[in-house]
């Protein structure tokens, strides 16, 4: 085998295997439980879980339908998808939203050597999306940002929420 060729068959299996820890959130949902068994993390496990729904709400049950974009490979003659036939609809993407919106959750709320990482991984399940060719650029960049508003939000009520607890408590 030519180092062209193994170069693009060990470029192929890496970004198969990223998108793949998106499938369905689980990296994200197997971290945020991990977070709950800890109660120092377990409110920001219980955020992301929810940001986590939000995004699964937003992106795959409204907004795909809605929207009812085809993917890339339907419309691309020369495009392949390397991981097979997708069963719905291209924007947003639902991986990245979903890892945006655990991400950035956790980076707000955990030690920045945590966050950063969370937050590369979900570029990269950004970035694999395009690679496996299942999704535009637009699909993968709306759902960045969806589910980094959805975080946003989610992190922003729930420490209101806390914040509120504690001081009912204290009054």
């Amino acid at each position: 085998m030519d180092t062209g060729a193994y170069t693009k068959c060990v470029v192929d299996t890496f970004f198969m295997f990223v998108t793949t820890l998106g499938n369905g959130g689980f990296i994200w949902i197997a971290i945020s439980l991990g977070l709950l068994v800890n109660r120092k993390t377990r409110k920001i496990g219980v955020l992301s879980l929810i940001a986590l729904a939000g995004s699964v709400l937003i992106d795959n049950v409204i907004l795909k339908n809605v929207i009812a974009r085809v993917r890339p490979y339907e419309v691309i003659p020369e495009l392949t998808s390397l991981i097979g036939a997708q069963t719905d609809y291209s924007f947003p993407s639902g991986h990245t939203g979903s890892s945006f919106a655990s991400a950035v959750v956790l980076f707000y709320g955990l030690p920045k050597k945590y966050g950063v990482p969370a937050l590369v991984l979900a570029a990269l399940i950004g970035v694999s999306r395009l690679y496996v060719g299942v999704h535009y650029l637009s699909d993968v960049i709306g759902g960045a940002v969806i589910g980094t508003g959805i975080a946003l939000i989610t992190y922003w009520i729930g420490m209101q929420y806390i914040e509120w607890k504690v001081r009912e408590r204290c009054l």
